[in-house]
């Protein structure tokens, strides 16, 4: 059980800012949602493998990504908060070394089902790794 709150759907305003979610991003993230997700593409855990595509280091799925920008709603939401729906678009990579910053802003507001939209970003130092909409329903 947890001692979060959930916050009522009367508690929420369009235009509202949720707090920002800083995530180191590392080997062991990376790797541990790859298996977690059961995506074993050499990418995520074979430094090798990756720079054999190009790419300088093992680098985030998006189910990771997806997983995380979750937790960044719900901290803001609680527990009791109902997910809906989760839009996202890949930007930059994320790399292990490198910092994601989350940010996000309620941008629609339906009192009737009592649900929102908040638009978020996930940045890291070369830019937007994740951008997106997540709906969510709040109790009253």
């Amino acid at each position: 059980m947890t001692s979060m709150k959930t916050r009522a759907f009367a508690e929420t305003q369009v235009g509202e800012h949720l707090p920002e979610l800083v995530i180191p991003v590392t080997v062991t993230l990376i790797n541990g949602g790859a298996i977690a997700t059961r995506d074993y593409f050499p990418g995520h855990h074979d430094v090798a493998a990756a720079r054999e595509l190009g790419s300088p280091h093992i680098f985030m799925n998006i189910l990771t990504t997806t997983a995380l920008a979750q937790r960044f709603v719900e901290q803001w939401s609680g527990p009791l908060a109902v997910f809906r729906d989760i839009q996202l678009k890949l930007g930059a990579p994320n790399y292990p070394g490198d910092t994601m910053t989350f940010t996000g802003e309620v941008v629609e507001r339906d009192e009737a089902s009592r649900t929102l939209v908040v638009a978020l970003k996930g940045k890291n130092s070369m830019g937007n790794h994740a951008t997106g909409k997540v709906t969510v329903v709040l109790p009253a």
